[in-house]
């Protein structure tokens, strides 16, 4: 099991436009596509309040790589993308970190 950490920065006043996107479509097409999430935290103190910071779960990078791109090119995404950015960009960058648990970690 590995674990993808994403950190998404908003464009200034667009972090609730980003959050609705996950609520109303993204969770349902990814479970449609098998994609697991592990969590979801938004920066109650830190850097930046305009952050969504979340985890995934994968068996293998390749098992990453064939959900991920399904999902990329899913209509139902691409949609729902284009629809919640019709006012404008939400997201100004992403980071994405590829995590493994250590032996004497609680998450294997």
């Amino acid at each position: 099991m590995i674990y993808e950490l994403r950190i998404y920065r908003c464009i200034p006043g667009r972090l609730p436009a980003l959050l609705k996107r996950f609520e109303d479509a993204t969770l349902r097409i990814w479970d449609k596509h098998g994609i697991r999430p592990h969590g979801f935290w938004t920066t109650l103190i830190g850097e930046s309040n305009m952050e969504l910071t979340y985890m995934l779960k994968w068996d293998s990078l390749a098992d990453r790589e064939k959900r991920w791109d399904a999902f990329m090119a899913d209509p139902e995404w691409i949609k729902a993308r284009a629809d919640s950015e019709k006012d404008g960009l939400i997201v100004a960058n992403i980071t994405s970190s590829f995590l493994q648990p250590t032996a004497f970690s609680p998450a294997k």
